[in-house]
C-alpha cells in the first residue's frame, strides 16, 4: 500500500534531492556554530542551550558532537538557533512584454531573479509555496537549485479558475480532471482552486487532485459564499485566507468565527490566515500615508512600487463604506484566529506576497507578530512558520525543527523570540541550505538592492508602462 504523506511531497523531495546531489559534488563545508541556544520546534518543543551544531554537506550532522578539525566556527554565545521560516503564500512578479515579440527576443519587462529572492532569504525565510505559479517559476527555481541565485526552496502551486481568458480555465468536472492532470505532468506539485469555480468543477478538481496525490489550496468559491459549509469535502486542505471566511459573516463576532472554525475542523482543513495583507488592505482603503512611509517597500522592484503608489485599486475605488468594511475584515479574521487556536484547527503563515505593501520575506514576521496580537503563544506562531508549515507542505522529513540529518536552513537570533515575537527580526545570521550569511552581509545585499531599485525608479512609470501594452 503507497505512503500517502510520501506520495504527496514526492514531486517537491525529488527537487530537494536534485539540490542535495550537487552539494555532494562540491567540496565539503563544515561550519560549527558554538554555544548557542537551540529552540528545536520538535513536538514537544525542546530547548538545548549552550549547544554545538555541526553544519555538513549542507545538512544538519551533530548536535553536540565532535567539532572537526578544519571546521569553521561561528561563536553564538548568547544567541538562538530557530528553524527557517516558510511562507505559504507567495506571489513572485514574472518577466512580460509590452509588445508582440519575434521568438527569443528578451522581454520588455525582467525581474532579477536575485533581487525576487534576496528579500526573502534576508529575513530568514528559506521557504515559499507560490500560489499562481507558472513556467517562468520553474527557471527561478532552476537557478536556485543551480546556485546561480541564493534563494529559498520553491514549491509551485497551478491555479485553476472557472470563466474565461489565459491561463488555467474549468468550467466542467471534465475540464477540471484535465487541468489537473495537465498541472501534475507539468511539474507543478499543488493545486490552487480559485473564486469562480462552480460546485461541479470545484469537486472535481479536489477529487483528481486527491487521485493525483496533490494537495488542494486556495478560495472558497463565491458559489458558496451563502453555504459556506458546503465547500468542505474531503481533501479541501487549505483555506488560503481566513477572508475567505469573512465574506460569509453577517455578524462578525466570536460565536459566527466559532461556527466557521467548527466546520474546518471538521473537515480536517488547514488555514493560512494572511492577516498582514488584510492589514495592509484596509490600510489603503483609507489612505497611502503608511504605504508611502513603509520602510521595506524601498525592496521591491521600482515598477512595482509605482503601482502600488500611482495605481493602488484599493485606494482609487475606495468609499467609506468600503473603508468600514475592511476594517471589520481585520477585526473579524482576529477572531477567527482565536476561534481555530480555541477548537484546534491547524494554522500555517502565508502573507500573501504581492499585494501592495505585502513586501517578500519582511510580511513574515508582520504575519508572526500578528498572530501573537490575535491570541497565538509565541511557540504557537513560530511552530505554524516552521513545523507545521513543513508538514502541511509534507517536507518534514527535511525541514522545519532542528534534528540531525535534516538541512540546514537556520536563523541565528540576538535574542529569544520565545520571550518577544519580534525577536525574529533581530537577525544575526542565518543558514540558508547550509550556505551562511552573517549580518554583515545581509545588511550589504539588502543596501545593494535598495539602491539598484533608487537608481532605477525613474526608469519604471506603471501607468505609462502599461498604456504601451
Amino acid at each position: 500500500m503507497k505512503n500517502k504523506n510520501f506520495l504527496i511531497s514526492f514531486s517537491i523531495i525529488i527537487s530537494l534531492l536534485i539540490s542535495e546531489t550537487k552539494c555532494f559534488s562540491q567540496e565539503s563545508n563544515q561550519i560549527v556554530l558554538k554555544n548557542v541556544n537551540i529552540i528545536t520546534m520538535t513536538l514537544p518543543n525542546e530547548i538545548i542551550p549552550n549547544a554545538t551544531v555541526v553544519i555538513k554537506d549542507h545538512k544538519i550532522e551533530t548536535i553536540n558532537g565532535s567539532i572537526p578539525e578544519s571546521a569553521q566556527i561561528i561563536d553564538a554565545k548568547d544567541k538562538w538557533l530557530i528553524p527557517g521560516l516558510i511562507d505559504v503564500h507567495v506571489h513572485l512578479p514574472n518577466d512580460f512584454n509590452l509588445k508582440d515579440k519575434l521568438p527569443a527576443e528578451p522581454a520588455d519587462i525582467h525581474f532579477d531573479v536575485q533581487d525576487l529572492m534576496t528579500p526573502f532569504i534576508a529575513n530568514g525565510v528559506t521557504t515559499i509555496l507560490n500560489l499562481n505559479a507558472n513556467v517562468e517559476s520553474f527557471y527561478q527555481r532552476k537557478t536556485i537549485q543551480n546556485r546561480d541565485v541564493i534563494g529559498p526552496r520553491m514549491a509551485l502551486a497551478a491555479l485553476i479558475d472557472g470563466g474565461n481568458g489565459n491561463g488555467r480555465f474549468a468550467n466542467t468536472a471534465l475540464e477540471g480532471r484535465q487541468a489537473v492532470h495537465m498541472a501534475k505532468a507539468d511539474g507543478y506539485e499543488f493545486i490552487k482552486l480559485y473564486s469562480n469555480l462552480n460546485i461541479e468543477t470545484y469537486n472535481a478538481i479536489i477529487d483528481e487532485a486527491n487521485i493525483q496525490d496533490m494537495k488542494t489550496v486556495g478560495h472558497i468559491p463565491n458559489v458558496f459564499q451563502n453555504n459556506i459549509e458546503k465547500a468542505f469535502i474531503p481533501h479541501f486542505n487549505l483555506v488560503a485566507h481566513a477572508e475567505e471566511f469573512s465574506k460569509s459573516a453577517k455578524d462578525y463576532n466570536y460565536a459566527e468565527a466559532l461556527k466557521f472554525a467548527k466546520i474546518a475542523k471538521e473537515n480536517g482543513t488547514w488555514v493560512s490566515p494572511t492577516l498582514t495583507a488584510m492589514v495592509w488592505i484596509a490600510s489603503q482603503t483609507n489612505s497611502l500615508n503608511n504605504l508611502k512611509a513603509s520602510q521595506t517597500i524601498q525592496y521591491t522592484h521600482p515598477l512595482l512600487q509605482s503601482k502600488w503608489l500611482t495605481a493602488n485599486s484599493y485606494n482609487k475605488n475606495t468609499s467609506p463604506e468600503q473603508i468600514t468594511y475592511f476594517n471589520n475584515l481585520v477585526s473579524f479574521q482576529s477572531l477567527l484566529v482565536q476561534a481555530f487556536k480555541e477548537v484546534g484547527v491547524p494554522i500555517i503563515t502565508g502573507t500573501d506576497t504581492g499585494v501592495s505593501g505585502v513586501v517578500s520575506g519582511f510580511s513574515l514576521h508582520d504575519e508572526l507578530e500578528l498572530l501573537v496580537a490575535s491570541g497565538l503563544t509565541t511557540e504557537e506562531a513560530l511552530s505554524s512558520s516552521t513545523r507545521l508549515s513543513a508538514l502541511w507542505l509534507g517536507l518534514e522529513s527535511k525541514i522545519g525543527t532542528i534534528e540531525v540529518g535534516k538541512f540546514a536552513d537556520l536563523i541565528l537570533l540576538d535574542e529569544n523570540p520565545l520571550e518577544n515575537i519580534n525577536n525574529t527580526r533581530k537577525i544575526a545570521g542565518f543558514f540558508v541550505n547550509g550556505q551562511w550569511l552573517d549580518k554583515k552581509e545581509i545588511d550589504k545585499i539588502l543596501s545593494n538592492l535598495s539602491k539598484k531599485n533608487t537608481a532605477s525608479k525613474n526608469e519604471f512609470d506603471w501607468n505609462k508602462t502599461m498604456k504601451k501594452q
